[in-house]
């Protein structure tokens, strides 16, 4: 399988809760490298064009008002097949339906509130780490 790489947010539910650490730690167990990293306040703006996908959705509002509620940590992680990798290691978006171990299993509150984001294709990958992370922020 091919190195890869793939975007993460730790959201405003696990920040609030200091998670960050926890979450990296389940990461770079499933041996994802985590090779750039920032602690930011995500903007209403960002945050719209982020999720812009989903802005018929009835949830949208209330999306963007929770990733704006507080601090996120994004990240770039590279692995092999990194991005169904992640997708395996955050578990089910219901925490209840999360296999054991998962981030989700282990740290989400709620559907709504699960801790973590992750790309779900190579093509959102890119456009996801392009919109937080600049080419020499990135350290393989």
């Amino acid at each position: 399988m091919a190195i890869q790489r793939t975007f993460s947010i730790i959201k405003p539910d696990a920040t609030a809760r200091n998670l960050t650490g926890a979450v990296n730690a389940i990461i770079e167990k499933a041996g994802l490298r985590i090779v750039a990293q920032k602690r930011i306040r995500m903007t209403r703006d960002q945050a719209e064009t982020f999720y812009a996908v989903h802005k018929a959705r009835p949830f949208f509002g209330e999306l963007v008002d929770f990733m704006t509620s507080g601090p996120v940590v994004v990240q770039v992680l590279e692995g092999e097949g990194a991005i169904a990798k992640y997708r395996d290691v955050m578990g089910a978006t219901d925490p209840s339906k999360a296999a054991e171990g998962t981030i989700r299993k282990v740290h989400a509150k709620s559907i709504g509130e699960n801790s973590v984001h992750g790309s779900d294709a190579p093509e959102t990958a890119v456009i996801e780490i392009a919109q937080f992370f600049s080419g020499n922020e990135i350290v393989g």
